[in-house]
């Protein structure tokens, strides 16, 4: 078995250097290297997705509580809940919003809160998807990174293998995990179908203000969430707040904000082209949802202590791609594509914007699939 990887392998501490952020109206994040997006998550353990899935004729009842076993999902004990989490919590309660603590995939025993989980955690507490990539080197898969592919190769339509620049290698099985920009263009080069004119992203915004010394920007970042039936928030530190209140000539350090991201579940409506990039903005509905979320943040973190008249948001981000190769379009309820022995496994197959974190759900694919490949 082989695993072809595009971006480099990397130690975890230094997943930042791999963001390879996509322009649009709504930047679209992601990080390009051994272990992906997983690197620099927030180690967010939450499903998502299940009851669209079900529908779709997945059930992954098994394979969410096998892959919570071996993430380790639980909620954090209480001594690595920091002040702005905190105060967040108890001002959400007193103005009636159910806050949940945030399933993670966080070891706390070696956790030590800097504010650095979205940048590579230096301690290797959270666990990223190098975890499988190890596991399967050690049972002989070969590893190849900084590898490129750009054609599945087909023969009388079964699956030949993938070509990579002049390098051919050749296999009856393979799995697409390209990620939702670039799984429906490698699609297309055989003309199959593809959803990439429904790319949708869980949009989001963080609203913060001035509360000095909060501390909010060295702690477990979204380490609980309210749930909204189109949107969640969820404590969040942004360096953008501190440029963007310097811009107002209110100087500050990271160390004196209080944040909070509002994320939506967006329409799918970006489009991934493969000659002109990507395109996604904000539809009527979106920024209708972006709006009241931020004005609840607004009132929780008023609630909290931020200074009236500070309040700043940040720009228009995107942080989990996906729904350009749906379940139902572009592969059937075994994640098989028309052609024969070709799979996708990744967010691209998602059959509608979660609003919430998605790693455990495609881990749960994952295994789901390779229970029919085994």
């Amino acid at each position: 078995m082989k695993l072809i990887e595009r971006g480099p392998a990397i130690e975890e501490k230094d997943a930042f250097r791999c963001y390879a952020d996509t322009e649009s109206e709504v930047k679209v994040l992601r990080a390009i290297c051994l272990g992906g997006s997983t690197t620099v998550s927030a180690g967010n353990g939450v499903r998502c997705l299940e009851t669209e899935l079900r529908e779709a004729g997945i059930d992954l009842k098994q394979e969410f509580e096998a892959a919570e076993r071996e993430l380790g999902v639980s909620v954090l004990p209480d001594a690595l809940f920091g002040e702005g989490t905190k105060r967040i919590m108890e001002a959400a309660e007193s103005l009636g919003f159910k806050m949940e603590k945030t399933p993670k995939f966080i070891d706390a025993d070696r956790c030590k809160p800097d504010g650095r989980c979205v940048f590579g955690c230096p301690e290797g507490a959270k666990w990223t998807a190098l975890r499988f990539v190890q596991e399967a080197r050690r049972e002989g898969a070969e590893i190849i990174t900084n590898t490129t592919v750009d054609e599945v190769v087909v023969k009388s339509g079964e699956v030949k293998g993938v070509r990579c620049g002049d390098r051919v290698f050749s296999d009856d099985t393979v799995v697409l995990s390209a990620g939702a920009l670039d799984t429906p263009l490698l699609l297309e080069k055989l003309g199959l179908p593809t959803t990439s004119k429904s790319l949708f992203v869980d949009t989001f915004i963080t609203i913060g203000g001035v509360l000095k010394g909060v501390g909010l920007s060295r702690e477990v970042t979204m380490n609980c969430y309210v749930k909204m039936k189109e949107f969640m928030l969820a404590p969040h530190f942004s360096k953008h707040l501190v440029e963007a209140l310097a811009m107002r000539g209110i100087k500050v350090s990271h160390a004196d904000i209080l944040g909070i991201m509002v994320k939506i579940k967006d329409e799918g409506r970006g489009v991934v082209n493969g000659g002109k990039g990507v395109s996604k903005g904000v539809t009527g509905r979106d920024a209708a949802r972006l709006s009241e979320g931020a004005s609840i943040a607004g009132s929780i973190l008023e609630t909290a202590g931020v200074e009236p008249g500070t309040f700043v948001a940040t720009p228009l981000r995107g942080a989990h791609p996906g729904g350009t190769a749906r379940i139902g379009s572009a592969v059937d309820r075994n994640l098989a594509t028309e052609v024969d022995g070709l799979y996708v496994v990744d967010a691209s197959v998602l059959p509608a914007a979660p609003g919430a974190p998605p790693i455990l759900t495609i881990v749960a694919l994952a295994k789901y699939l390779s229970k029919r490949l085994s």
